[in-house]
C-alpha cells in the first residue's frame, strides 16, 4: 500500500472492541445473577414462615381428631354408661311402706307379703293418710323424696303398672310410699316385673358426641 501508512512485517494488527463494552456486559449479567439469587431466597424464606406454618397447623388438626376418636373417647362412653346403670339402687336398698287409701281391709299386708318376697325391705304397713285415704282412684301412688324420682320410685313402679309417681319433702331417699288406690287389682306379675326391672337396670346408652371434622 502507498501513502503515508505502511505495514511492514508478517503480523497484522487485528480489530478488538473495546474494553468498557466488555465490562458492561459483565455488570448486567452479574446483576442479572443476583437478582435471581435474591428472588430465590425470598421465596424460601417465605416457605419457611408460611408454607410449613400451615402443615404443622394442619397436623396439630389431625392430631386432635384422632385423639378424640381413641382410647380416651371410649372410655368416657363406658364410664357414663357405667354411672348411668350405677344410679339405680336393688330393691333390698328400698323401704316400702304399703298404706291402703281402699275400704278394702288386709290388702296392704298382701301386697307388702308380695313384695317382700320379690326382694324389698318393707317398712310401715297400714291404712293411708286422710290425705289420700278414699282419695286415689287410681292403681296406687308412689310417694317419695325428690332425689327418689330417678332412682327409689322407678324401680319400684316395675311392680305396679299404672300407679302414679309423686314427690314430697322428705329427707331420706330409700324410703318411698306404695299407696294402694281403689283401682288396684294385684302388682304386676313377678315374671313381667322382673323383665321391666332388668331393662331398667341394664346398660343405658350414652349420648354420642357429634365426630370432629377433620
Amino acid at each position: 500500500m502507498g501513502g503515508q501508512y505502511r505495514i511492514t512485517g508478517d503480523k497484522y494488527p487485528r480489530m478488538r472492541r473495546p474494553r468498557g463494552r466488555r465490562r458492561l456486559v459483565f455488570l448486567v449479567v452479574a446483576s442479572v445473577t443476583a437478582l435471581g439469587l435474591v428472588g430465590w431466597g425470598t421465596l424460601q424464606l417465605i416457605d419457611v414462615f408460611t408454607g410449613k406454618g400451615d402443615k404443622a397447623t394442619a397436623a396439630g388438626t389431625k392430631s386432635d381428631c384422632t385423639s378424640t376418636a381413641g382410647p380416651s373417647a371410649k372410655a368416657t362412653t363406658a364410664s357414663t354408661t357405667s354411672t348411668a346403670a350405677g344410679t339405680l339402687p336393688r330393691p333390698g336398698q328400698i323401704t316400702v311402706n304399703v298404706l291402703n287409701a281402699t275400704p278394702r281391709s288386709g290388702l296392704a299386708k298382701q301386697t307388702a307379703d308380695e313384695l317382700k318376697k320379690r326382694g324389698f325391705r318393707i317398712g310401715d304397713v297400714g291404712n293411708a293418710t286422710a290425705t289420700y285415704d278414699k282419695k286415689v282412684n287410681g292403681a296406687g301412688i308412689l310417694l317419695g323424696a325428690k332425689g327418689a324420682a330417678q332412682a327409689a320410685l322407678p324401680v319400684l313402679g316395675t311392680q305396679l303398672s299404672g300407679a302414679e309417681v309423686k314427690t314430697d319433702g322428705r329427707a331420706q331417699a330409700d324410703r318411698v310410699d306404695l299407696i294402694i288406690g281403689t283401682a288396684f287389682k294385684s302388682l304386676t306379675k313377678k315374671e313381667d316385673a322382673d323383665k321391666a326391672l332388668a331393662t331398667l337396670s341394664g346398660p343405658r346408652p350414652a349420648a354420642s358426641a357429634s365426630p370432629k371434622s377433620c
